[in-house]
């Protein structure tokens, strides 16, 4: 094999360089510099340069798009910051409630200015580059982790491989919607339906199908687009200092971003560029879903913080929900995780918003009361958000004479225990708690779930067949697995199954807001499990509690405190408790109560490696002390722990004369406080 000469190599970085620029133009700018046919040749050039010389193959060629035909697995990739979801709003009263509470937040009668941007309807996706080349790719997934698809988001024309330009940060991760054009789309049905293959709904499932390929050659005959919507630098300091400047920033790096974008300052001007764009949707080349509005000033978006799993300076303007007039032909009732008994409408086919609905929720009798429905009644169906199909209303004088009123089954259609109503909820729940089939695996998959018990390997599979074949009835059943146990299942071999029974034996121990945010008591999320931990300290005291003591929970009102107070009550629930401790589970107490915590009120940061626990493990326990842990360091921040090789972070830290603490300093920090050593 010949050496490449200096002229060749010359070449090779020529060629990369006009066909990138060229891609720029055509993908980001949409203003093409050259025919295709132009742009083919001088691609088929650099194809054949490359694969005569392979030594000047690189990662960041673009050539690589291509994809491979060889299968691969999607790992999983966890979010350096989550990727939260958005509040919605879906009427012009909810986005002025929104930017009320924006002011009221701010302290500030003057107009807001936000970034209205189209809310596209794709999926959205992760990007992270080191030194301005792409290395890893992850969809959202729950937000807090997602799949690597990196080989697939290679082949995607409009994301860049390398970033452009000189003022690359060193580590940036750039956020942004994957979606399907809707010529694309039609062309793609068009090949397939050729083909005698299955064709897609709509653009969104297309894309989600394409971009999950487990053949990145597949992918890259899919007529797949990105957009860009978000940015983060280790050192926020290197950003503008506003959401539409970042954007421009990621235009300037070779990110396409959306050209429907634009600035309005105060709601009115909200609700304008709403309205221009509803009006507008149905002849743009690609599918939206309404329009997201952001709090323009980075700043001001940092002092309005989040709530859950959303930020509280941006909000999702949905547009109206097409409707369409069907039949109901029949009402079924579905048992959930909680034991909800929930009335589902099994409808006469209708294509509503791009997607056949047969079946939409009813919610609970209640609602089914209030529209009055009839099982052979015509209805309007609306896919409420674009997402939910539900029935919104009933024709009456289209009822024929043999339609049948709806009514609430006695017992569960799954285990046949009762079904009860307590005084005051609208929802009927099974009586059959824990031992129900249909609440059974879906309690399971929750107590085992990585915020739960974080039992790993034990997945959505394993959880069925183990409940099918009735090796677990209660999760307290779990704990009397033996690998021999299950070495007798099908493709379970030793190692795995080892793995499992070890990893079910380390959540044995679990810090008390992760076993009472396990146990699936209805309302009781993640936020509220530790708000309950670290107020009552120990499950016993939770357990005695009334609802006026539980109630004096920040953020645990009459709701939330009926249905801890039910939970408890219950019998088989006691049962399953005194099962789980005879299987050698011990909750953990808290020994820091709401009362005694030193950091309430602080923020602190976490930078570096530790060596002793995780970063997810510090958080926890400087959050079990009162603190708020924070991604970036500002004036106001308390302290930051560094770890090895801290960087930005410590330098801002001691730029601003922020305190220091390194791991000794926490570990001693933790232990004076009995959180250390574990």
């Amino acid at each position: 094999m010949s050496k490449a000469t200096p002229e060749i190599i010359t070449r090779v970085e020529e060629l990369r360089s006009r066909i990138e620029d060229y891609n720029y133009h055509y993908y980001v700018l949409d203003d093409p510099r050259i025919p295709d046919a132009e742009y083919d040749r001088l691609f088929r050039e650099l194809q054949t340069l490359e694969a005569e010389y392979p030594e000047l193959a690189t990662e960041d060629s673009p050539t690589r798009r291509v994809g491979s035909p060889v299968e691969t697995s999607f790992d999983e990739v966890v979010h350096r910051l989550p990727m939260l979801s958005l509040d919605n709003a879906f009427s012009e009263e909810e986005l002025r409630d929104f930017d009320r509470r924006v002011r009221e937040r701010l302290d500030t009668d003057d107009d807001v200015e936000y970034v209205c941007e189209p809310k596209l309807d794709g999926l959205a996706v992760s990007l992270h580059y080191e030194k301005g080349v792409l290395t890893v790719a992850a969809t959202r997934g729950d937000g807090y982790s997602g799949e690597d698809i990196t080989a697939n988001i290679r082949t995607i024309p409009s994301v860049p491989l390398k970033l452009r330009g000189d003022d690359v940060p060193e580590l940036v991760e750039v956020r942004g919607e994957v979606y399907m054009p809707k010529a694309g789309f039609e062309a793609l049905n068009r090949r397939l339906a050729a083909q005698g293959e299955k064709t897609f709904v709509n653009p969104r499932n297309a894309a989600a199908g394409s971009l999950r390929q487990k053949k990145s050659s597949v992918t890259a005959k899919r007529p797949l687009e990105m957009c860009a919507y978000s940015v983060a630098v280790e050192d926020e300091g290197m950003l503008p200092a506003t959401q539409w400047d970042c954007l421009q920033q990621v235009k300037r790096w070779g990110f396409r971003i959306n050209p429907e974008m634009r600035l309005a300052r105060g709601v009115e001007a909200c609700l304008e560029a709403y309205n221009e764009l509803m009006a507008k949707r149905d002849t743009l080349p690609y599918e939206i879903d309404g329009i997201v509005f952001k709090v323009n000033r980075l700043d001001l978006q940092q002092r309005l913080g989040f709530v859950s799993r959303a930020p509280r300076w941006a909000i999702a303007h949905k547009f109206p929900a097409q409707e369409e007039l069907t039949v109901v032909e029949d009402v079924e009732f579905q048992v959930g995780r909680t034991g909800a008994v929930t009335p589902v409408a099994r409808l006469k086919p209708v294509f509503v918003g791009g997607v056949t609905v047969s079946n939409a929720t009813l919610h609970n009798m209640d609602e089914i009361r209030r529209l009055d429905l009839h099982i052979g009644d015509t209805v309007f169906i609306r896919r409420a958000g674009d997402v939910i199909p539900q029935v919104v209303k009933v024709v009456p004088e289209k009822r024929p004479g043999d339609a049948r009123p709806v009514e609430l089954p006695k017992h569960c259609p799954v285990c046949g225990s009762d079904v009860i109503q307590i005084d005051g909820e609208v929802v009927a729940r099974c009586s059959g708690g824990l031992y129900c089939p249909a609440q059974r695996k879906e309690a399971i998959r929750h107590y085992a779930s990585r915020k739960a018990m974080d039992i790993e390997g034990l997945g959505d599979k394993w959880i069925d067949i183990l409940v099918d074949r009735g090796m677990v009835k209660t999760v307290a059943d779990l704990y009397h697995l033996t690998v021999k146990d299950l070495m007798a299942l099908e493709r379970m071999g030793e190692k795995s199954a080892t793995n499992l029974v070890e990893a079910i034996a380390r959540s044995r121990q679990p810090a008390l807001w992760r076993f009472l945010y396990a146990l699936g008591i209805r309302e009781v999320g993640e936020a509220t499990a530790k708000a309950l931990a670290s107020h009552f300290g120990s499950l016993e005291a939770i357990a005695e509690a009334d609802e006026e003591a539980l109630q004096q929970v920040p953020d645990v009102g009459p709701v939330v405190a009926g249905h801890v107070r039910s939970f408890f009550e219950q019998p088989h629930n006691r049962e399953t408790l005194d099962a789980l401790q005879r299987a050698g589970v011990q909750w953990q107490t808290e020994t820091v109560t709401a009362a005694e915590r030193p950091l309430a009120g602080q923020t602190w940061v976490l930078t570096g490696t530790l060596s002793s626990l995780t970063r997810d493990q510090a958080k926890e326990k400087l959050e079990t002390l009162g603190a708020k842990v924070a991604g970036s360091v500002s004036r106001k921040t308390a302290c930051v722990v560094a770890g090895e090789a801290a960087g930005s972070k410590l330098t801002k830290a001691e730029q601003l004369g922020v305190p220091v603490l390194d791991e000794a300093g926490l570990l001693d920090l933790l232990a004076q406080h009995g959180l250390w050593p574990e």
